[in-house]
């Protein structure tokens, strides 16, 4: 990092779906699609878009209570399905790379901590061509799920940041609970997968009802 010190934050970590990438609504079908296939209760759109952010597994567990457990891989085999046939119709939200170059320009570090894969993650820093954007990440599969604080833990021992000087930006009450459990602070955005009533009990800085308002409220107090 350059000598210049942000104003306030050095480390700001993403949420990936819902947050910089426009996937909810498929999210929410694809989940939906692969527990009619298994048998289950197919959940409503908020059921289904509530778990977005855990690990894969733990969040379709919660969106069918009525899958028995030997059924979960091939669960989480007809989710894949689903997400693969539909992954090239997803993009970033309009304005996110020019936040993401701002940023940057301001010395902050970025990283993305995410429910996804790391197989999953890798892909669609490769589609949306964001290799070189982002300094670190960490995802599901190797750290621990969402709202448990490892992630971020990890991220700040990686750049060698205080609690204090982190900033956690999701559009799910998981990554404003786990920005509190690890001592950070939180912005929402309401363009998400949760309404932003939920948010408040986690103690955001600010709820973002758009990227523009995410972008000006980083300019201003990041």
């Amino acid at each position: 990092m350059s000598s210049h010190r942000p104003r306030q934050f050095d480390l700001i970590a993403f949420d990936w779906d819902g947050t910089l990438f426009d996937s909810t609504r498929i999210i929410t079908r694809c989940i939906q699609e692969a527990v009619r296939d298994v048998g289950g209760t197919v959940p409503d759109d908020k059921a289904a878009s509530y778990v977005i952010g855990m690990a894969l597994l733990p969040a379709l567990a919660h969106a069918a209570p009525d899958v028995p457990a030997d059924k979960y891989p091939a669960l989480g085999a007809r989710y894949r399905h689903h997400y693969l046939a539909h992954q090239n119709d997803i993009c970033l939200f309009d304005g996110i790379l020019p936040l993401l170059q701002a940023l940057r320009e301001r010395h902050h570090w970025l990283a993305v901590a995410t429910g996804k894969s790391r197989q999953g993650l890798n892909e669609a820093l490769q589609a949306v061509a964001l290799k070189g954007v982002f300094d670190g990440s960490r995802t599901a599969d190797e750290t621990a799920g969402k709202p448990h604080p490892r992630m971020l833990h990890e991220l700040m021992r990686e750049f060698g940041v205080e609690p204090e000087r982190t900033l956690m930006i999701g559009d799910t009450t998981h990554d404003l609970e786990m920005a509190r459990n690890a001592g950070c602070a939180s912005v929402g955005v309401s363009y998400g997968a949760h309404e932003p009533e939920a948010f408040h009990a986690f103690g955001p800085r600010f709820v973002a009802h758009s990227v523009a308002e995410l972008h000006q409220w980083l300019t201003d107090h990041a």
